[in-house]
């Protein structure tokens, strides 16, 4: 069983392939409607979400299928029981398990002893289908993902990580603004590095917003504090402060610069409401598109 953890799991035919789906999806949902009729997808979540969740359930029932959705206090993984027997046991009952959890070595622990699907929610290390979500709607939008400056401005988080996997992936030109200390995994980055060396492409870690930010076409940021850091909020904002995407900072980038933001935003923190509201922003554009490409990744992933 070959599970969705990561970015890296994908070849460059891959995502030509999901994005293709995504347009077929679009266009022309009936098709798809069954496609996953007599199946139940367990959504088991260690965090809260709004669009993770919601865009995963109503995609999985648009397809056919059933959404079961598990919180902590049903399944507390390596606490009550470990990570080993609950992966056992939902594989008898479930066709696949949509795992969204603090940390990275979970998942892991979890696909290894899974006999069913397996998708990345979100950890605390990647959040691939967000990004993968992302690069789905910069393609919409300029079409040539290799003729375009990407900056992500902010916290080397998450999402961070994976944009910097799937940039090594795809051959694009990505540049990271983080404040000192801050920086994106350290295995992260080394391992985008080696991926370059095949695809070309350019992946700078800089500490400089402006920049970083300079002739960008596209400008994508995240909150300062992820959750389950909340004790952290007061002394980040300080550290981060340089790092806030308001009209000074979008000034440095191209006139047609899009403004991109996995949400939940903290306005006037990370972004302000000006620009977050601003016709440059595509955020909500975002958010709209991860029910289609899950979808899309979900009738990939089964028909493997």
């Amino acid at each position: 069983m070959k599970h969705f953890i990561s970015l890296t799991d994908l070849t460059l035919k891959d995502f030509r392939e999901i994005f293709q789906l995504t347009e077929e999806l679009r266009n022309n949902p009936q098709r798809f409607n069954q496609v996953l009729g007599g199946k139940f997808i367990g959504l088991l979540f260690e965090k809260p979400s709004l669009r993770t969740r919601v865009s995963f359930e109503v995609g999985i029932n648009q397809l056919g299928g059933k959404a079961i959705y598990l919180s902590s206090q049903e399944v507390q993984l390596g606490k009550r029981e470990s990570i080993g027997d609950v992966a056992k046991t939902l594989s008898k009952y479930l066709q696949g398990v949509i795992l969204r959890t603090f940390s990275h070595q979970s998942i892991l622990e979890f696909a290894k002893n899974s006999q069913i699907l397996v998708i990345n929610g979100l950890t605390d290390l990647l959040h691939p289908v967000q990004v993968l979500s992302d690069f789905y709607t910069i393609y919409k939008r300029k079409k040539d993902l290799k003729a375009i400056k990407i900056c992500f401005v902010g916290d080397g988080n998450n999402v961070c990580n994976s944009l910097i996997l799937g940039s090594a992936k795809l051959g694009l030109n990505l540049w990271v603004a983080s404040p000192l200390g801050f920086e994106p995994d350290k295995d992260v980055i080394k391992k985008a590095l080696q991926i370059v060396k095949k695809t070309r492409a350019k992946i700078r870690i800089l500490n400089n917003p402006e920049l970083a930010v300079k002739s960008a076409d596209v400008l994508y940021t995240d909150v300062w504090t992820s959750m389950g850091k909340e004790e952290e909020r007061t002394w980040r904002r300080e550290v981060f402060e340089e790092f806030r995407v308001d009209k000074d900072l979008l000034r440095l980038a191209k006139k047609n610069c899009l403004v991109m933001h996995c949400l939940p935003a903290q306005r006037g923190e990370e972004i302000s409401s000006e620009i977050l509201d601003s016709k440059n922003s595509i955020v909500f554009e975002q958010a709209e598109n991860r029910l289609y490409v899950q979808k899309a990744l979900l009738v990939w992933l089964f028909r493997r």
